[in-house]
Protein backbone atom coordinates (compact mmCIF):
# COMPACT_ATOMS: atom_id res chain seq x y z
CA UNK A 1 0.00 0.00 0.00
CA UNK A 2 3.09 2.47 -0.02
CA UNK A 3 2.03 5.86 2.40
CA UNK A 4 -1.54 5.04 1.52
CA UNK A 5 -3.40 5.09 5.24
CA UNK A 6 -7.00 5.05 4.38
CA UNK A 7 -9.04 3.45 1.30
CA UNK A 8 -12.67 3.34 1.10
CA UNK A 9 -14.55 1.61 -1.62
CA UNK A 10 -18.30 1.92 -1.97
CA UNK A 11 -18.69 2.45 1.95
CA UNK A 12 -22.46 2.70 3.12
CA UNK A 13 -24.39 3.24 5.48
CA UNK A 14 -27.72 2.60 6.73
CA UNK A 15 -30.01 3.25 9.77
CA UNK A 16 -33.84 3.04 9.88
CA UNK A 17 -35.59 5.68 11.03
CA UNK A 18 -38.85 4.90 13.60
CA UNK A 19 -40.92 6.44 15.81
CA UNK A 20 -40.76 3.83 18.29
CA UNK A 21 -39.07 4.13 21.40
CA UNK A 22 -37.85 1.17 23.28
CA UNK A 23 -38.07 1.36 27.57
CA UNK A 24 -34.99 -0.02 29.41
CA UNK A 25 -35.92 -3.92 30.13
CA UNK A 26 -35.69 -5.92 33.59
CA UNK A 27 -34.58 -9.13 34.14
CA UNK A 28 -38.01 -10.29 33.91
CA UNK A 29 -38.63 -8.71 31.04
CA UNK A 30 -35.66 -10.53 29.58
CA UNK A 31 -36.94 -14.03 30.87
CA UNK A 32 -40.76 -13.35 29.29
CA UNK A 33 -39.43 -12.26 25.85
CA UNK A 34 -36.64 -15.86 26.11
CA UNK A 35 -40.01 -17.61 26.71
CA UNK A 36 -42.35 -16.10 24.35
CA UNK A 37 -39.85 -16.19 21.39
CA UNK A 38 -40.52 -19.21 19.75
CA UNK A 39 -44.49 -17.86 19.60
CA UNK A 40 -43.25 -14.18 18.13
CA UNK A 41 -41.13 -15.96 15.27
CA UNK A 42 -44.05 -18.17 13.45
CA UNK A 43 -46.09 -15.15 13.97
CA UNK A 44 -43.46 -12.79 12.17
CA UNK A 45 -42.82 -15.29 9.86
CA UNK A 46 -46.88 -15.61 8.87
CA UNK A 47 -46.74 -11.51 8.94
CA UNK A 48 -43.98 -10.81 6.94
CA UNK A 49 -45.42 -13.64 4.26
CA UNK A 50 -48.63 -11.63 4.18
CA UNK A 51 -47.36 -8.21 4.12
CA UNK A 52 -43.91 -8.62 2.24
CA UNK A 53 -40.52 -7.49 3.28
CA UNK A 54 -41.44 -3.73 2.00
CA UNK A 55 -44.29 -3.75 4.70
CA UNK A 56 -42.41 -4.40 8.09
CA UNK A 57 -43.84 -1.77 10.15
CA UNK A 58 -40.26 -2.26 12.39
CA UNK A 59 -38.28 -1.15 9.18
CA UNK A 60 -40.17 0.83 7.44
CA UNK A 61 -37.91 4.36 6.80
CA UNK A 62 -34.33 3.59 5.61
CA UNK A 63 -31.98 6.23 5.41
CA UNK A 64 -28.52 6.57 4.19
CA UNK A 65 -26.21 8.49 6.10
CA UNK A 66 -23.27 7.40 4.16
CA UNK A 67 -23.67 6.48 0.05
CA UNK A 68 -21.15 5.23 -1.69
CA UNK A 69 -18.16 6.97 -0.50
CA UNK A 70 -14.97 6.14 -2.11
CA UNK A 71 -11.80 7.97 -0.46
CA UNK A 72 -8.14 7.66 0.08
CA UNK A 73 -5.90 9.53 2.30
CA UNK A 74 -2.07 8.94 2.38
CA UNK A 75 0.63 9.27 4.91
CA UNK A 76 1.13 13.16 6.37
CA UNK A 77 -2.03 14.16 4.63
CA UNK A 78 -4.15 16.92 6.57
CA UNK A 79 -7.88 16.37 5.56
CA UNK A 80 -10.57 18.91 6.71
CA UNK A 81 -13.99 16.96 6.38
CA UNK A 82 -16.69 19.28 5.67
CA UNK A 83 -20.50 19.59 5.11
CA UNK A 84 -23.62 20.99 6.21
CA UNK A 85 -25.06 19.36 9.36
CA UNK A 86 -26.43 15.70 8.93
CA UNK A 87 -24.11 15.32 5.70
CA UNK A 88 -22.33 12.24 7.19
CA UNK A 89 -19.23 13.44 8.43
CA UNK A 90 -19.25 11.83 11.93
CA UNK A 91 -20.91 8.74 10.43
CA UNK A 92 -18.02 8.10 8.42
CA UNK A 93 -15.21 9.03 11.11
CA UNK A 94 -17.47 6.13 13.17
CA UNK A 95 -16.72 3.84 10.37
CA UNK A 96 -13.16 3.82 9.86
CA UNK A 97 -12.30 3.92 14.05
CA UNK A 98 -14.58 0.52 14.02
CA UNK A 99 -17.30 2.06 16.03
CA UNK A 100 -19.81 1.11 13.80
CA UNK A 101 -19.85 -1.59 10.70
CA UNK A 102 -20.63 -0.58 7.22
CA UNK A 103 -23.51 -1.81 5.34
CA UNK A 104 -21.93 -2.00 2.14
CA UNK A 105 -18.81 -1.17 0.76
CA UNK A 106 -15.44 -1.52 3.29
CA UNK A 107 -12.96 0.62 4.42
CA UNK A 108 -9.06 -0.29 4.81
CA UNK A 109 -6.96 1.69 7.79
CA UNK A 110 -3.00 1.25 7.83
CA UNK A 111 -1.77 1.94 11.12
CA UNK A 112 -3.08 3.08 14.82
CA UNK A 113 -6.18 4.92 15.29
CA UNK A 114 -6.54 7.60 17.61
CA UNK A 115 -10.03 8.77 17.83
CA UNK A 116 -11.82 12.01 19.42
CA UNK A 117 -15.66 11.90 17.88
CA UNK A 118 -17.29 13.38 21.28
CA UNK A 119 -16.51 14.12 24.33
CA UNK A 120 -15.36 11.11 27.24
CA UNK A 121 -15.31 8.90 23.55
CA UNK A 122 -13.44 5.47 24.92
CA UNK A 123 -13.70 6.85 28.65
CA UNK A 124 -14.44 4.70 31.67
CA UNK A 125 -16.47 7.17 33.76
CA UNK A 126 -15.61 5.25 37.04
CA UNK A 127 -11.97 5.05 36.33
CA UNK A 128 -10.05 8.11 37.33
CA UNK A 129 -8.18 10.13 34.84
CA UNK A 130 -5.04 8.21 35.30
CA UNK A 131 -6.51 5.01 34.85
CA UNK A 132 -7.79 5.87 31.81
CA UNK A 133 -5.15 7.05 30.33
CA UNK A 134 -3.77 3.73 31.01
CA UNK A 135 -6.94 2.09 29.15
CA UNK A 136 -6.58 4.63 26.30
CA UNK A 137 -3.33 3.87 25.65
CA UNK A 138 -3.54 -0.19 25.77
CA UNK A 139 -6.32 0.66 23.48
CA UNK A 140 -4.18 1.61 21.01
CA UNK A 141 -1.66 -1.37 21.44
CA UNK A 142 1.03 0.73 23.68
CA UNK A 143 3.18 -0.38 26.38
CA UNK A 144 3.57 0.38 29.63
CA UNK A 145 6.76 1.54 29.08
CA UNK A 146 5.67 4.26 26.45
CA UNK A 147 2.79 5.72 28.59
CA UNK A 148 4.81 5.86 31.27
CA UNK A 149 7.42 8.14 29.18
CA UNK A 150 4.17 10.19 28.08
CA UNK A 151 2.15 10.62 31.09
CA UNK A 152 3.63 13.75 32.79
CA UNK A 153 3.10 15.72 29.67
CA UNK A 154 -0.44 14.06 28.61
CA UNK A 155 -1.26 15.43 32.37
CA UNK A 156 0.45 18.69 31.81
CA UNK A 157 -1.25 19.37 28.33
CA UNK A 158 -4.96 18.47 29.46
CA UNK A 159 -3.94 21.12 32.69
CA UNK A 160 -5.82 18.41 34.96
CA UNK A 161 -2.85 17.69 37.43
CA UNK A 162 -5.10 18.01 40.86
CA UNK A 163 -7.93 15.89 39.65
CA UNK A 164 -5.95 12.86 37.73
CA UNK A 165 -6.46 10.50 40.38
CA UNK A 166 -10.72 11.35 40.24
CA UNK A 167 -13.03 9.37 38.36
CA UNK A 168 -13.90 11.19 35.63
CA UNK A 169 -17.62 11.27 35.67
CA UNK A 170 -17.07 14.18 38.01
CA UNK A 171 -15.12 15.78 35.42
CA UNK A 172 -16.76 18.76 33.61
CA UNK A 173 -17.35 18.42 29.88
CA UNK A 174 -14.70 20.79 28.89
CA UNK A 175 -12.07 18.40 31.67
CA UNK A 176 -13.31 15.12 29.77
CA UNK A 177 -12.42 17.05 26.07
CA UNK A 178 -9.08 18.45 27.61
CA UNK A 179 -7.48 14.98 28.91
CA UNK A 180 -9.28 13.16 25.76
CA UNK A 181 -7.65 15.22 23.33
CA UNK A 182 -4.24 15.19 25.25
CA UNK A 183 -4.36 11.21 25.14
CA UNK A 184 -5.41 11.21 21.55
CA UNK A 185 -2.77 13.65 20.29
CA UNK A 186 0.77 12.43 23.02
CA UNK A 187 -0.03 8.58 22.62
CA UNK A 188 1.17 8.89 18.79
CA UNK A 189 -1.34 7.29 16.83
CA UNK A 190 -0.48 7.14 13.41
CA UNK A 191 -4.15 8.07 12.52
CA UNK A 192 -5.70 10.85 14.41
CA UNK A 193 -9.20 11.00 13.73
CA UNK A 194 -11.08 14.63 15.18
CA UNK A 195 -14.46 15.55 15.57
CA UNK A 196 -15.93 19.32 16.37
CA UNK A 197 -15.41 18.84 19.99
CA UNK A 198 -12.78 21.09 20.12
CA UNK A 199 -15.89 23.75 20.60
CA UNK A 200 -16.28 22.33 24.09
CA UNK A 201 -12.68 23.93 25.07
CA UNK A 202 -12.12 27.64 25.65
CA UNK A 203 -10.43 29.73 23.19
CA UNK A 204 -6.99 29.27 25.08
CA UNK A 205 -7.02 25.88 24.85
CA UNK A 206 -8.39 25.03 21.00
CA UNK A 207 -5.32 27.31 20.21
CA UNK A 208 -3.11 24.44 22.28
CA UNK A 209 -5.18 21.77 20.59
CA UNK A 210 -4.33 23.35 17.20
CA UNK A 211 -0.81 24.21 17.65
CA UNK A 212 -0.79 20.58 18.74
CA UNK A 213 -1.63 19.00 15.77
CA UNK A 214 0.54 21.08 13.10
CA UNK A 215 3.10 19.66 15.24
CA UNK A 216 1.74 15.93 14.57
CA UNK A 217 1.19 16.72 10.83
CA UNK A 218 5.07 17.87 10.67
CA UNK A 219 5.92 14.34 12.36
CA UNK A 220 3.93 13.21 9.07
CA UNK A 221 1.02 11.69 11.03
CA UNK A 222 -2.76 11.88 9.44
CA UNK A 223 -5.07 13.59 10.35
CA UNK A 224 -8.85 14.16 9.37
CA UNK A 225 -10.77 17.18 11.05
CA UNK A 226 -14.56 17.81 11.12
CA UNK A 227 -14.73 21.58 11.51
CA UNK A 228 -17.19 24.09 10.50
CA UNK A 229 -14.65 27.17 10.86
CA UNK A 230 -12.93 27.24 7.71
CA UNK A 231 -10.10 29.41 8.43
CA UNK A 232 -8.69 27.02 11.45
CA UNK A 233 -9.87 23.83 7.90
CA UNK A 234 -7.79 26.21 5.59
CA UNK A 235 -4.58 26.89 7.65
CA UNK A 236 -4.63 23.43 9.02
CA UNK A 237 -5.71 20.73 6.12
CA UNK A 238 -3.69 20.32 2.98
CA UNK A 239 -6.38 18.03 1.60
CA UNK A 240 -10.26 18.30 2.13
CA UNK A 241 -13.60 16.10 1.69
CA UNK A 242 -16.61 17.71 0.97
CA UNK A 243 -19.98 15.49 1.83
CA UNK A 244 -23.47 15.93 1.00
CA UNK A 245 -26.70 13.88 2.14
CA UNK A 246 -24.14 11.16 2.76
CA UNK A 247 -21.91 11.27 -0.77
CA UNK A 248 -19.10 12.52 -1.48
CA UNK A 249 -19.05 15.11 -3.58
CA UNK A 250 -15.63 16.40 -4.11
CA UNK A 251 -11.93 15.39 -2.51
CA UNK A 252 -9.03 17.16 -3.29
CA UNK A 253 -6.66 20.03 -2.80
CA UNK A 254 -8.18 22.10 0.08
CA UNK A 255 -8.46 25.45 -1.76
CA UNK A 256 -10.79 23.73 -4.47
CA UNK A 257 -13.20 21.71 -2.15
CA UNK A 258 -13.68 24.73 0.19
CA UNK A 259 -14.62 26.52 -2.78
CA UNK A 260 -16.93 23.87 -3.75
CA UNK A 261 -18.16 23.83 -0.40
CA UNK A 262 -19.41 27.82 -0.83
CA UNK A 263 -21.30 27.03 -4.49
CA UNK A 264 -23.15 23.91 -2.46
CA UNK A 265 -24.25 26.34 0.42
CA UNK A 266 -25.13 29.09 -2.28
CA UNK A 267 -27.57 26.51 -4.64
CA UNK A 268 -29.23 25.48 -1.05
CA UNK A 269 -29.62 28.64 -0.17
CA UNK A 270 -30.97 29.35 -3.56
CA UNK A 271 -33.49 26.37 -3.41
CA UNK A 272 -34.42 27.95 0.12
CA UNK A 273 -36.33 30.54 -1.57
CA UNK A 274 -39.90 32.14 -2.24
CA UNK A 275 -41.25 33.24 -5.59
CA UNK A 276 -41.35 36.92 -6.27
CA UNK A 277 -44.02 38.54 -5.38
CA UNK A 278 -44.79 35.89 -2.41
CA UNK A 279 -43.67 38.88 0.13
CA UNK A 280 -41.51 36.64 1.17
CA UNK A 281 -38.92 36.30 -2.36
CA UNK A 282 -35.79 34.82 -2.49
CA UNK A 283 -35.41 36.93 -5.89
CA UNK A 284 -36.84 40.12 -6.99
CA UNK A 285 -36.44 43.13 -9.04
CA UNK A 286 -32.83 43.12 -7.69
CA UNK A 287 -29.90 42.24 -9.77
CA UNK A 288 -26.59 40.42 -8.82
CA UNK A 289 -24.70 41.68 -6.18
CA UNK A 290 -20.79 42.57 -7.05
CA UNK A 291 -18.07 42.58 -5.00
CA UNK A 292 -15.39 45.37 -5.27
CA UNK A 293 -16.83 45.92 -8.79
CA UNK A 294 -15.60 42.45 -10.52
CA UNK A 295 -17.02 38.93 -9.96
CA UNK A 296 -15.63 36.74 -6.78
CA UNK A 297 -16.90 36.57 -3.57
CA UNK A 298 -13.37 36.39 -1.76
CA UNK A 299 -12.49 39.07 1.30
CA UNK A 300 -9.32 39.45 2.94
CA UNK A 301 -10.55 40.12 6.79
CA UNK A 302 -8.54 43.64 6.75
CA UNK A 303 -10.42 44.81 3.58
CA UNK A 304 -12.18 47.85 2.87
CA UNK A 305 -14.99 46.72 0.52
CA UNK A 306 -17.47 47.99 -1.61
CA UNK A 307 -21.19 46.07 -2.73
CA UNK A 308 -23.46 47.19 -5.11
CA UNK A 309 -26.85 45.86 -7.01
CA UNK A 310 -29.51 47.12 -9.11
CA UNK A 311 -32.93 47.25 -8.35
CA UNK A 312 -35.40 47.36 -11.35
CA UNK A 313 -38.84 49.36 -10.69
CA UNK A 314 -41.77 49.10 -12.20
CA UNK A 315 -43.96 51.39 -11.18
CA UNK A 316 -43.61 54.99 -9.74
CA UNK A 317 -43.46 54.97 -6.08
CA UNK A 318 -43.09 57.92 -3.07
CA UNK A 319 -40.18 56.22 -1.82
CA UNK A 320 -38.70 52.97 0.28
CA UNK A 321 -36.74 51.58 2.67
CA UNK A 322 -33.97 49.89 1.91
CA UNK A 323 -31.57 47.17 4.27
CA UNK A 324 -28.09 45.45 3.60
CA UNK A 325 -27.94 42.66 5.98
CA UNK A 326 -24.65 40.28 6.45
CA UNK A 327 -24.83 37.08 8.46
CA UNK A 328 -22.79 34.60 9.67
CA UNK A 329 -23.02 30.78 8.24
CA UNK A 330 -25.81 29.94 10.78
CA UNK A 331 -28.27 32.72 9.98
CA UNK A 332 -27.34 34.68 12.99
CA UNK A 333 -27.06 38.55 12.33
CA UNK A 334 -23.95 40.68 12.39
CA UNK A 335 -25.18 43.63 11.07
CA UNK A 336 -28.62 45.03 9.72
CA UNK A 337 -27.96 48.32 7.69
CA UNK A 338 -30.84 50.29 7.25
CA UNK A 339 -31.44 53.68 4.80
CA UNK A 340 -34.63 55.53 3.46
CA UNK A 341 -34.88 56.94 0.22
CA UNK A 342 -35.56 60.40 1.59
CA UNK A 343 -32.23 60.55 3.23
CA UNK A 344 -30.99 59.66 0.06
CA UNK A 345 -32.40 62.54 -1.58
CA UNK A 346 -35.01 61.02 -2.96
CA UNK A 347 -39.28 61.23 -2.89
CA UNK A 348 -40.71 60.34 -5.58
CA UNK A 349 -39.54 57.11 -7.47
CA UNK A 350 -39.26 56.62 -11.56
CA UNK A 351 -39.42 53.99 -13.28
CA UNK A 352 -36.87 51.76 -14.00
CA UNK A 353 -33.53 50.29 -13.30
CA UNK A 354 -31.47 51.78 -9.82
CA UNK A 355 -27.90 51.16 -9.00
CA UNK A 356 -27.40 50.85 -5.48
CA UNK A 357 -23.75 50.93 -3.80
CA UNK A 358 -22.26 50.46 -0.31
CA UNK A 359 -18.76 50.87 1.06
CA UNK A 360 -18.25 49.36 4.16
CA UNK A 361 -14.67 49.68 6.19
CA UNK A 362 -12.49 46.74 6.91
CA UNK A 363 -14.89 44.83 9.84
CA UNK A 364 -12.02 42.26 11.08
CA UNK A 365 -14.30 39.11 10.49
CA UNK A 366 -13.03 35.54 11.65
CA UNK A 367 -12.48 33.67 8.35
CA UNK A 368 -15.30 31.47 7.31
CA UNK A 369 -18.77 32.15 5.19
CA UNK A 370 -20.65 34.46 5.03
CA UNK A 371 -23.94 35.71 3.19
CA UNK A 372 -24.72 39.40 2.10
CA UNK A 373 -27.85 40.52 1.11
CA UNK A 374 -30.39 43.39 0.53
CA UNK A 375 -34.09 43.86 1.23
CA UNK A 376 -36.71 46.77 0.40
CA UNK A 377 -40.10 48.23 1.49
CA UNK A 378 -41.81 50.35 -1.16
CA UNK A 379 -44.10 53.06 0.01
CA UNK A 380 -47.21 54.00 -1.41
CA UNK A 381 -49.14 51.89 -3.37
CA UNK A 382 -46.58 49.32 -3.12
CA UNK A 383 -47.03 49.83 0.85
CA UNK A 384 -46.03 46.28 2.58
CA UNK A 385 -44.35 45.35 -0.50
CA UNK A 386 -40.89 43.61 0.60
CA UNK A 387 -38.11 41.87 -2.07
CA UNK A 388 -34.97 40.11 -1.11
CA UNK A 389 -32.36 40.62 -3.60
CA UNK A 390 -30.02 36.74 -3.96
CA UNK A 391 -27.70 36.28 -1.28
CA UNK A 392 -23.90 37.19 -1.55
CA UNK A 393 -21.55 34.14 -0.46
CA UNK A 394 -18.47 35.99 1.24
CA UNK A 395 -14.89 33.87 1.39
CA UNK A 396 -13.38 35.45 4.57
CA UNK A 397 -9.67 34.86 4.44
CA UNK A 398 -7.10 35.69 7.11
CA UNK A 399 -6.26 34.79 10.35
CA UNK A 400 -8.17 33.11 12.47
CA UNK A 401 -8.87 33.46 16.20
CA UNK A 402 -9.51 29.44 16.85
CA UNK A 403 -12.78 30.59 19.29
CA UNK A 404 -16.55 30.75 18.35
CA UNK A 405 -16.39 34.55 18.24
CA UNK A 406 -17.34 36.63 14.93
CA UNK A 407 -14.92 39.53 14.84
CA UNK A 408 -11.30 39.51 15.22
CA UNK A 409 -9.88 43.12 15.26
CA UNK A 410 -6.42 43.92 14.94
CA UNK A 411 -5.77 45.38 18.40
CA UNK A 412 -2.94 47.56 19.71
CA UNK A 413 -2.10 46.65 23.22
CA UNK A 414 -0.46 48.56 25.15
CA UNK A 415 1.45 47.29 28.94
CA UNK A 416 2.94 49.20 30.94
CA UNK A 417 3.87 49.87 34.67
CA UNK A 418 1.17 52.46 36.66
CA UNK A 419 2.47 55.94 36.64
CA UNK A 420 2.40 57.34 40.53
CA UNK A 421 -0.13 60.05 40.36
CA UNK A 422 -0.28 63.06 43.10
CA UNK A 423 -3.07 64.11 45.37
CA UNK A 424 -2.84 67.88 46.62
CA UNK A 425 1.13 67.44 46.61
CA UNK A 426 1.14 64.12 47.99
CA UNK A 427 1.80 60.47 46.20
CA UNK A 428 -1.65 58.56 45.87
CA UNK A 429 -0.16 55.25 46.40
CA UNK A 430 1.01 57.23 50.07
CA UNK A 431 -2.84 58.05 50.38
CA UNK A 432 -3.98 54.95 49.92
CA UNK A 433 -1.80 53.11 52.18
CA UNK A 434 -3.24 56.29 54.89
CA UNK A 435 -6.52 54.85 54.35
CA UNK A 436 -7.62 58.39 53.11
CA UNK A 437 -9.11 57.48 50.07
CA UNK A 438 -11.85 54.95 49.82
Amino acid sequence: MGDLRIRTAGLSKRYYISGKRERYGTLRDSLVRATLAPCRRIGSAFRHSRLGPSDNPARSDPFWALKDVNLEVKRGDVVGIIGRNGAGKTTLLKVLSRITEPTEGYAEVHGRVGSLLEVGTGFHPELSGRENIYLNGAILGMRKEEIDRKFDEIVAFAEIERFIDTPVKHYSSGMYMRLAFSVAAHLEPEILLIDEVLAVGDAVFQNKCLGKMGDITKEGRTILFISHNMGAVRSLCNKGALLSGGRLIEAGEINKVIEQYYELMGSAQAAQGMAPGSGEAASSGFGPIILNGRPGNTLRQSQEFEVATSLNIDQEISGFTLYGILEDIHGGCIFHLREESTLLGYRDIAIGKHSIRVTLPPLWLNPGLYSLYFKVFFWGEYDAARYVSEKLLLDVVGTSSTTNAILHPKAAWSFDRAATFFTNGRPLEKLESEGSIG
